[in-house]
């Protein structure tokens, strides 16, 4: 069996779609050739992949939609670094941060993006972004769990506390110090973008509690911590970026921010 990228792309824009006329559109072919290049997949895997009426995946298009993003991931990586092992260095070092990993000394950069996690590990991945600093919950010491998209170089650069912003008369907001698993069953305020997100409260705690009371877009932390302080929800965030509200230590786990990069490309000054 030999899978084509090219395929795979195809049937990846068209699920995204969910049209095989918007996904032609979206790659500049026509609709026909879609459809043979959706045919020709099938053909090769022996099975139908998309129902067409809607358009959706099979069960069977979608564990190959599972597989397709990560190798595509890897072909794009695979095509950056070469072409970087061959062309002259960029003028412009471009940086991609995810929204709590700050760290205005680590890099020399000249353009700096705020982005996802997830976008600025795919971003160094596949050459859009020349360096990454991501951050995360892990225990002390442990690297983050970042997705498996390249073979990227990692370099913890800062490990810093975790605490749990209270309202002035919540019970627990005297503490010394409190286990995350125990604010399982609290209202949180849903803030990816200023604070640590839920989901990885929920892994790092191993619990599928942490449910949202509100949700928060945008990245104003001192407007998050208003809202926090006013009793809409718990946020947890790294201790330095907490002034003037309560706020109680987590035991065990740290607010990590790793160094991303291409092996034999750096930024670290």
């Amino acid at each position: 069996m030999h899978m084509d990228p090219h395929l795979l792309r195809t049937f990846v824009a068209v699920t995204r779609c969910g049209s095989f006329s918007r996904a032609a559109d979206e790659l500049g072919y026509t609709q026909s050739a879609v459809s043979q290049h959706i045919a020709a997949l099938e053909s090769d895997l022996g099975t139908a992949l998309l129902h067409r009426r809607p358009v959706a995946p099979t069960p069977e298009g979608q564990r190959l939609l599972e597989h397709a993003g990560p190798i595509l991931v890897r072909l794009d990586a695979a095509r950056a670094e070469i072409t970087k092992m061959v062309e002259a260095p960029p003028d412009r070092l471009v940086v991609g941060l995810s929204p709590l990993a700050f760290m205005p000394d680590i890099v020399a950069a000249n353009h700096v993006r705020v982005l996802p996690r997830a976008d600025v590990v795919t971003g160094v991945a596949q050459g859009t972004l020349d360096l990454g600093l991501v951050d995360g919950v892990a225990t002390a010491s442990d690297p983050l769990n970042l997705p498996d998209v390249a073979p990227l170089a990692t370099v913890g650069v800062a490990e810093r506390p975790l605490v749990v912003v209270f309202p002035a008369d919540h019970p627990l907001a005297r503490r010394k110090r409190i286990n995350l698993v125990d604010l399982s069953d609290a209202q949180w305020i849903d803030a990816p973008e200023s604070a640590i997100p839920l989901a990885q409260l929920r892994s790092a705690s191993g619990t599928d509690g942490f449910r949202a009371a509100l949700r928060y877009e945008g990245t104003h932390v001192p407007g998050l911590l208003e809202m926090a302080a006013a009793g809409h929800g718990l946020a947890l965030l790294p201790q330095h970026m907490v002034d003037g509200v309560p706020a109680v230590p987590i035991t065990r786990l740290v607010h990590r921010v790793e160094l991303l990069s291409m092996p034999g490309r750096s930024g670290v000054r």
